[in-house]
């Protein structure tokens, strides 16, 4: 579990009924914010939000996976989908045969997690001239302002 919907659920009602919350470093919000830091981190970086895209279109194979993947390191695809499978967003089913079949496929978790996933996505897409523009920009200031480093 993320976080608890009454922990939403209370946030909602303090702001709707004019309260105040308590201070950003009260020991439960901060316990929360803890908790919801560390799940992120498992599922935010480059790979595992990646593994996470290609398994929503389906269960796969090791390899095949790998290759879907691209540049990606056996270790590095191995360690992704064992940490997918610790947290539950991942199963992994082993056919007896020589050698041993083994697919990854995702679980309901995993399909939930996948909506905010592909909405990501889809935002990144939506918005990267956007950002592109806004780094050229960024860029051509840095040269004016600092002609030295150039």
């Amino acid at each position: 579990m993320l976080v608890s919907t009454s922990y939403y659920i209370t946030i909602s009602y303090r702001i709707q009924q004019g309260g105040t919350l308590k201070k950003p470093n009260h020991r439960e919000d901060t316990a929360q914010c803890e908790h919801v830091s560390g799940m992120i981190a498992r599922i935010s970086d480059k790979w595992t939000m990646l593994v996470v895209h290609i398994l929503g279109t389906g269960p796969y194979r090791f390899n095949a996976l790998r290759r879907e993947v691209g540049e990606i390191s056996q270790k590095v695809l191995a360690s992704t989908l064992r940490d997918l499978e610790e947290n539950g967003f991942v199963s992994r089913t082993v056919t007896p045969a020589k050698p041993p079949q083994v697919e990854y496929a995702l679980t309901q978790l995993g399909q939930e997690l996948l909506v905010p996933v592909r909405a990501l996505a889809e935002w990144v897409i939506a918005n990267s001239p956007r950002m592109d523009a806004a780094r050229t920009t960024y860029a051509e200031r840095q040269k004016i302002e600092n002609p030295t480093r150039n």
